[in-house]
């Protein structure tokens, strides 16, 4: 498999409490290239459609607290045109979760299956619209692919699950609710090693440390984002030992420094 490390939306320039120079915030995701199940896109990013017409697809507030680029060139189906495949050719868009910034690549891609957390899907049909949920991401009635919160146990973590249509030895979904009730990372084989895409469950790679440095801004951000503190913060425990003890490459979706790390 051929793993590509994409920006789906740049937003606001932060700063790094650890000294690194400031940058965007980023919807890092995954173009995955496999051999019998086409390509495989984690996490969709902002689409056509909110570049075009935020107004109508994107919340006010946030967009003003965000303070996304919208750049068409930044969305998934440019960007997998960009790689020289067609769009079409996106068989699985797996999500860690449904909000805004994650979903709304939907659209571009009617006719892949979507795969997602049950609780999040409930959620995000119950709850939007709003900041969080913006149902014109999923008013194309997508082919969604949903998954309860049990399964096996992988590396200590439990309920662990395959995701249907893809080879369980190389995607999973990993539960980490907490920044939803439904979030969930999505891990994928890189060679001999696993990656993690950890989606929301922590904002900063300064988190991931034994001794964890939070970020002062986006620490404020997923505070105000959490469904469950207590569920958020084991979450991330699980991801630190994931890291630290079993040697895997775990990333979030908003830090750009990671994503510059992982593209190189």
């Amino acid at each position: 498999m051929r793993i590509h490390h994409l920006n789906l939306a740049s937003m606001r320039e932060i700063d790094s409490p650890d000294g690194l120079a400031p940058a965007r915030a980023v919807c890092h995701a995954l173009l995955v290239e496999t051999p019998a199940s086409g390509l495989v896109l984690v996490e969709s990013g902002l689409g056509l459609a909110d570049v075009a017409d935020p107004a109508l697809h994107l919340e006010r507030e946030w967009t003003e607290l965000v303070e996304p680029v919208l750049s068409p060139a930044e969305t998934a189906v440019r960007q997998v045109a960009a790689l020289g495949h067609d769009p079409a050719d996106v068989r699985h868009i797996v999500l860690t979760h449904l909000d805004v910034d994650h979903s709304g690549g939907l659209p571009d891609f009617p006719h892949a299956r979507v795969h997602v957390m049950e609780a999040e899907l409930k959620a995000a049909l119950a709850e939007g619209p709003s900041r969080r949920y913006r149902p014109s991401h999923w008013a194309h009635a997508p082919r969604w692919v949903t998954y309860p919160g049990t399964g096996t146990r992988w590396l200590g973590v439990d309920g662990v699950r395959p995701l249907a249509g893809l080879p369980e030895d190389d995607f999973l979904y990993v539960p980490l609710d907490g920044h939803t009730d439904g979030h969930a990372g999505v891990a994928v084989r890189d060679g001999d090693r696993w990656l993690l895409h950890a989606g929301d469950a922590y904002f900063y790679h300064g988190e991931l440390a034994r001794e964890p440095r939070p970020h002062p801004i986006m620490d404020l951000v997923q505070l105000q984002a959490q469904v469950d503190p207590a569920r958020r913060l084991s979450s991330q425990e699980r991801l630190r030992a994931l890291a630290h003890d079993h040697g895997v490459g775990v990333f979030s979706a908003h830090d750009p420094w990671e994503l510059t790390e992982y593209s190189q």
